[in-house]
């Protein structure tokens, strides 16, 4: 409740009324015929920033009310008109004169020229990559994301460039965890998607935890009315799934609504070869199939109030539920050398059903102070549940392939999650050339995890206290900041400073001493940029960030997968730290080069830890001493033709990886090659026909003390517009060379070392797929929406890594 005292209050101290006119006109054509439907658009004479908009009626006439006295510029557009534009200035109640659009000479009869090419901007703090309206806008989100510069999504991960970037939507961090990502960003339509903006040295504004942030940018509405789409998508990969959905969306004068949902329904498939050498003379080889069938409703929706011309509240809702989750895995194991009286090999079978759900709420309040001054308060909750029931079953075989023993168990883990966040900004210009920002945060996460061990004895279940457990997690962080920008005629400089106060309590009944930990942490970030001339751009960044473990991570819970492999939590982690450096050169406004280098202290790895006594393997978390990175990169971007365009970019770097585990200190590290290269289409004289193709390649790396081998990543994409641009047709293809699957291999000491670690993984992973859509828009399809998903960090690292 404390979120509405607050706003209560503000409103009661701070809306503020002021004078304000009508302005309405008439719009018709060269025979003086009305123009319906129109799109007129009230501008500020001074910069072209959108005042706000509306349509033109059946009688060609249209009305702006609580227009402020100033001077405006007025554009009206049509579908195979010339744009008109006009001067206004308003100081009384304005009638224009009437409005005549000429017909265009290279009007279509029937399709308007909406569809363009994807085109990419390189900003001296990030790369802003824009799809609106491109073959790419008709998948899904994450499609989008695949085809993204410099971005990598493999194994449900998303990352760039070996690091995992942190969510948001339209400036608003996403709050579930990374796989949940993956599964809201699947099925999430991106037919109104605007950008995405690949940002690797992010503001002070930001958390200190957003080291790199991918910001998806959701194209907002101006023009009043209502309009809605209805989707589907069928998908042939491994097996057969399906995504359906729609959304609604309608703006009137004052008030803004938008709502969406969407179903999917997919059966996934896994395939896994793994080998294991304990050092005992004993080779562990195991073929392991997962298929997955899961179904998942997401729906969102906004609500936005303009109070007056200069304040307005939101209200968002986005929640995800997954009522049917059910995991199949069957594993055989082989055991070499195959001796006749020991085991030989062993089967399992694990299934497990989830049920889970995620819902966030956002309230936020944004003043506009006639000077462009802007504060804002924003406030967010989080509820998320999530309950997982599993059953494992194994048989054991001798070398004379008789049948030895059988262990069977089950297993109940649960994990509740609320969320709190509070965050208020202010920004103000200081001049026309320099801008202040000074912001404060809090946020309280609280998770509460159980985990039931039952093991099964005579078809009795036989509860394993040594393997039931509790985990409590509270953590609290205060955190401010300042920022400041400033221009001068060759010169920018952007620089911020931002403090955070970390307050965690962390008790397991598995563990006696309990890891609370309080730290005070400062973030500086800074840009500098110098336009050295006409065509040559110079920049240089640097940013301290923090890496905090999520949730999942920290649990010291044991969730066996089978009799010999579990994965288990590390109380003891501590939270990595990230210094960034950044060098870079634009030129033409067509090529960039950058060399960079970045520090990670306490880098967080998962491994694969073998234990060469009892036959086991444990994926935990660990920290490393520090990771180092350098690199060289490259980009161009340039039309080939005037319907062909083609981004070019490829990245020269190395991780160098240095530890200590088991008390004995080494070094691992390999140069490597990440390249991409995106071509752009525009096919037929209405240009209602685009295409994508995109392919990256990255060459064998080092990551967290492993090997990983090389990967080729192929997607095409393609749309045709119909039924007079209401209708889209899409197709797209992934992995039309086969070499999207990859092996992860670890090797750690010498073979006479009782620590010795050897275990290779090759995973076939189900993004080999063709998908057909097809999407329909109805009502005013002139519009695009106020759709924005609400995030925070701190949901993004709820995780249940099993």
């Amino acid at each position: 409740m404390r979120i509405f005292y607050i706003t209560l209050l503000f409103l009661s101290t701070t809306t503020i009324w002021s004078q304000s006119f009508t302005l309405s006109g008439n719009i018709v054509d060269e025979s003086n015929r009305p123009v319906a439907y129109s799109n007129i658009l009230l501008l500020q004479s001074q910069d072209s920033t959108i005042v706000s908009g509306t349509t033109s009626d059946d009688n060609g006439k249209f009305i702006f009310n609580n227009v402020a006295p100033n001077n405006y510029i007025l554009k009206a557009s049509f579908i195979g008109y010339i744009d008109n534009y006009s001067s206004i200035i308003i100081s009384q109640d304005t009638q224009t004169p009437t409005i005549i659009l000429e017909e265009s000479i290279e009007a279509l009869s029937e399709i308007e020229l909406v569809y363009k090419k994807p085109t990419l901007k390189r900003e001296v703090d990030r790369l802003v990559f824009n799809v609106e309206s491109t073959a790419l806008s008709e998948g899904n989100l994450m499609e989008v994301l695949r085809s993204t510069p410099s971005v990598i999504v493999m194994d449900d991960a998303i990352t760039v460039k070996g690091s995992q970037p942190t969510v948001y939507i339209n400036d608003k961090k996403v709050h579930i965890s990374s796989s949940e990502i993956v599964e809201l960003l699947q099925g999430t339509s991106a037919s109104n998607i605007k950008s995405v903006e690949v940002i690797t040295n992010p503001p002070a504004r930001y958390d200190a935890e957003s080291g790199v942030v991918l910001n998806i940018v959701m194209a907002k509405n101006v023009i009043s009315g209502y309009n809605g789409s209805v989707f589907s998508r069928v998908t042939q990969g491994v097996f057969p799934s399906a995504n359906y959905g729609m959304t609604n969306y309608f703006k009137g004068e004052n008030i803004s609504f938008f709502a969406n949902y969407s179903y999917g329904r997919q059966k996934i498939d896994r395939v896994d070869k793994e080998t294991i050498d304990f050092s005992n003379n004993q080779f562990w080889n195991t073929d392991i199939d997962r298929n997955t069938w899961v179904e998942t409703h997401n729906a969102n929706a906004n609500f936005d109030w303009d109070i007056n011309e200069n304040t307005t509240l939101s209200a968002a809702a986005n929640t995800q539920f997954v009522p049917y989750y059910k995991r199949l895995t069957k594993s055989k194991t082989e055991v070499l050398p195959n001796n006749p009286n020991n085991i030989a090999h062993f089967f399992s079978n694990n299934i497990s059903r989830d049920v889970k759900h995620n819902m966030g709420f956002d309230l936020d309040l944004v003043h506009k102070y006639s000077s462009k001054a802007k504060l804002s308060f924003n406030s967010h909750y989080t509820n998320y549940d999530y309950r997982r029931k599993q059953g494992v079953t194994t048989d054991y075989f001798l070398g004379n392939s008789s049948f030895d023993s059988n262990n069977t168990f089950k297993t109940r883990s649960d994990q509740a999650t609320e969320i709190f966040t509070s965050q208020a900004d202010y920004f103000v210009p200081l001049s026309e050339s320099s801008t202040f920002e000074i912001g404060a945060k809090y946020s309280d996460i609280t998770t509460n995890s159980e985990i039931k061990h039952y093991d099964i004895i005579n078809n009795s279940s036989v509860k394993d206290p040594a393997k039931n457990d509790a985990f409590n997690y509270n953590e609290k962080v205060f955190a401010g900041y300042i920022s400041y920008d400033k221009n001068w005629e060759k010169w920018t400089l952007s620089t911020g400073l931002r403090a955070e106060q970390t307050n965690i309590e962390a008790k397991s009944e598995s563990v006696t001493e309990n890891n609370n930990q309080n730290y005070l942490e400062w973030f500086p970030t800074a840009n500098l940029g110098l336009q050295a001339s006409e065509k040559l751009n110079i920049y240089v960044n640097y940013k301290r960030s923090i890496t905090r473990p999520n949730y999942g991570h920290l649990n010291p819970f044991r969730y066996y997968l089978n009799d010999n492999t579990y994965v288990t939590g590390n109380p003891n982690l501590k939270p990595f730290f990230t210094d960034q450096y950044k060098l870079g050169f634009s030129i033409n406004d067509m090529f960039v080069v950058e060399t960079y280098y970045k520090k990670y202290k306490n880098n967080i790895f998962e491994l694969p830890i073998q234990d060469n006594t009892n036959n086991t393997l444990a994926h935990t978390s660990v920290n490393i001493n520090h990771t180092e990175e350098i690199g060289l990169d490259f980009e161009a971007y340039f039309d080939v033709t005037q319907k062909w365009s083609t981004y070019f970019g490829t990245s020269f770097y190395k991780y160098q990886d240095n530890a200590t585990l088991f008390n004995s200190t080494f070094s691992k590290g390999k140069w490597t090659n990440y390249s991409i290269l995106q071509n752009d289409f525009t096919f037929l004289k209405d240009n209602s026909l685009t295409a994508n193709f995109t392919l990256t390649y990255v060459h064998k790396n080092v990551q967290g003390l492993q090997d990983v081998g090389t990967t080729i990543f192929t997607n095409f994409s393609i749309r045709k517009s119909m039924f007079k641009g209401k209708g889209i047709l899409s197709l797209s293809i992934s992995d039309l060379l086969n070499e999207q699957n990859f092996f992860v291999a670890t090797e750690l000491f010498d073979q006479g070392n009782p620590n010795y670690q050897k275990h290779t993984n090759y995973i076939d992973i189900d993004d080999r797929y063709i998908r057909l859509g097809f999407r329909y828009k109805f009502g005013n399809t002139k519009l695009s929406t106020n759709e924005r998903t609400s995030s925070v960090e701190e949901r993004e690292r709820l995780s249940n890594k099993h």
